[in-house]
């Protein structure tokens, strides 16, 4: 994370989010900064991927407050699909059209939500197809490509759209181990340019490697949080602890 930069871009205060009678996160606070990668730990059911989830109000939140570069998105008022095109998100689970070739899935929201020309979205598609290694299967549809490939359309895709924030939520989980590298990968080099970042993962070298700070959230509170040495390595809380004993 660049030092000169403190400005804050996500702020979450007192969120709170039930579905019925469940209540699963019980009052968030957290802040992150512009160029920062913060990972997010914790056992499922734990709120981390609600939390992501109301953070571009995929989730409307019960109670609290969340600010996106100093605009409260949590407000009557607010235009979402404008706060929704600035923060970008990638799921466990592609949502490609797999009718369309990768180039045209990466296309699509750009000319659709940013208005760019069929020239313009087709230039940044094969840029961005690119940069996360697919410059050669810009014209294979979804069932050509492998579960990691499609994935990586997935994030070319949030790219194009010139994200101010990445989230991503369990984005390997649903990948053959070997590969979870390359989109890890991918992920990594996004950190080392600088893009502020939300991840829920349940990799904890990626975790270590990249983030610049690791929460902890279990019951629907944040438990602990810290550098990945701190956290990893000398955790305060029992909870951490027990977590981390059953994963390591």
């Amino acid at each position: 994370m660049s030092d000169q930069n403190n400005e804050i871009v996500v702020r979450i205060e007192g969120l709170r989010k039930s579905f019925d009678d469940n209540e699963v996160l019980r009052g968030i606070d957290l802040e992150v900064r512009r160029g920062e990668v913060v990972v997010i730990l914790g056992p499922s059911g734990s709120g981390k991927s609600t939390m992501l989830r109301c953070v571009n109000l995929l989730e409307k939140p019960t109670g609290g407050r969340i600010f996106f570069e100093d605009t409260e998105i949590t407000a009557k008022k607010t235009d979402i699909n404008a706060v929704r095109a600035k923060v970008g998100m990638v799921f466990q689970s592609f949502n490609l059209f797999p009718h369309l070739t990768a180039k045209k899935n990466v296309m699509l929201a750009q000319q659709k939500v940013l208005k760019r020309n069929k020239e313009e979205a087709e230039r940044i598609a094969i840029e961005q197809l690119t940069k996360v290694g697919l410059g050669d299967r810009v014209d294979y549809k979804p069932a050509e490509l492998s579960g990691g490939q499609q994935q990586r359309v997935a994030i070319a895709r949030a790219l194009a759209m010139d994200p101010h924030v990445m989230l991503f939520d369990e984005a390997t989980s649903a990948l053959d181990p070997e590969l979870v590298r390359d989109v890890l990968g991918v992920m990594k080099e996004l950190a080392r340019g600088g893009m502020t970042m939300m991840v829920v993962t349940h990799e904890m070298g990626f975790a270590r490697d990249v983030a610049d700070r690791v929460i902890f959230m279990d019951g629907g509170v944040i438990v602990e949080q810290g550098t990945p040495e701190e956290v990893f390595d000398n955790p305060q809380s029992e909870r951490t602890q027990d977590f981390l004993g059953h994963i390591s």
